[in-house]
This record gives structure tokens, sequence and C-alpha cells, in this order.
């Protein structure tokens, strides 16, 4: 039975575990939205949710330890300046975790990661509707001749040059290498 385990090891080293998360919570710091793997998603909340929590008490402690996660203080100030006051009146969950399906590669089950109020910000700052240039025809290009080249001539001992096949069953001519 499985009494005590509490966290998933996802085959790696503690280390190496511990890695991982601090590399994708400044990845989700810094842009807001991460695509992982479901178990990766899963584990990485609670982390981040602490760091944001942390980030809106904004005491001196709070913000070293805040630092053992994200390792830059460029991205710790967007924590505690940009991140955080988001979510003041919120009393957790900050947070999402979208399915998105296996993927293609392993059929691993992958997810998005986003903060909550990822897409009200978005909303808040409408930008301008451009309009669209008429896209210019290029004109076509006319099929150029193949090159013909001449066959190299073989150098050093030996007599004619090594010919191979290619995939697509043409002959090419090679010239064996010099005897040093």
């Amino acid at each position: 039975m499985r009494h005590g385990m509490r966290f998933r090891k996802l085959g790696r080293t503690s280390a190496h575990r511990e890695a991982l998360f601090r590399n994708q919570l400044q990845s989700l710091v810094l842009a807001e939205r991460i695509v992982t793997t479901l178990p990766k998603a899963k584990e990485l909340r609670p982390i981040a949710e602490r760091v944001i929590t942390r980030g809106k008490h904004g005491t001196v402690h709070d913000r070293r330890w805040v630092l053992r996660w994200v390792l830059s203080r460029d991205l710790v100030k967007k924590v505690f300046d940009d991140i955080a006051p988001r979510f003041a009146d919120r009393p957790g969950g900050y947070l999402r975790i979208v399915k998105l399906g296996p993927r293609q590669g392993d059929g691993a089950e992958m997810a998005v990661l986003e903060l909550v109020e990822r897409e009200s910000v978005a909303a808040a700052k409408p930008e301008p509707a451009k309009e669209k240039a008429p896209k210019k025809e290029k004109p076509k290009k006319e099929a150029k001749e193949p090159k013909k080249t001449a066959a190299p001539k073989a150098k050093g001992k030996g007599g004619s040059p090594k010919e191979h096949k290619t995939k697509e069953g043409s002959q090419k001519t090679r010239t064996p290498r010099k005897a040093v």
C-alpha cells in the first residue's frame, strides 16, 4: 500500500526533480503559462501557489524564500510587484490546469498550467486592431535547368573514383582520399 508516499517521483532523483520544478517555475513566472505533462503540472501547482502566496505577504523573509525557488531577482520582483497584487483578494487557487490530450510522440498526457487571472489581464489591455495589408503576389520563378558538372578527376594513388548509389538510384562519383 502507498501509505505516506506523498509526491510523484517522475523517474528522477530528488535533486533532478527539484531542479526541474525550479526551471518550470521560472518559466511559469516569466510567461505566466507553460505546456508540460499532466503529472508535472500537478506537482508544480502547489509549489507555484505557495510562491504566489508568499508574494502577497511581501516581507523580506518571503522574498528570500521565493528566491530559493525562483533564482532570478528580476523574476522575484515580478512575483511581488506584478503577479501577487492581482491575487490580493483571492484566498488561493491561482493556477489552472487544462488538459490537452496525449502527446504525438510517446502518448504522454499533456496539460497547460496557467495563471487564472491571465485572461482578464489580456482582456483589460485591448490591442488596437491592425488592418491587414493586401498580400502582394510574388512573381513565379522559372524552373531552372540543373547544372551539368564534370566528374572530378581521380587524384593520388589508385585508379578510378569510387561510385555509390543514392536513395534515388542515381550514381554519383566521389574522389578517393589522399594517402597521408
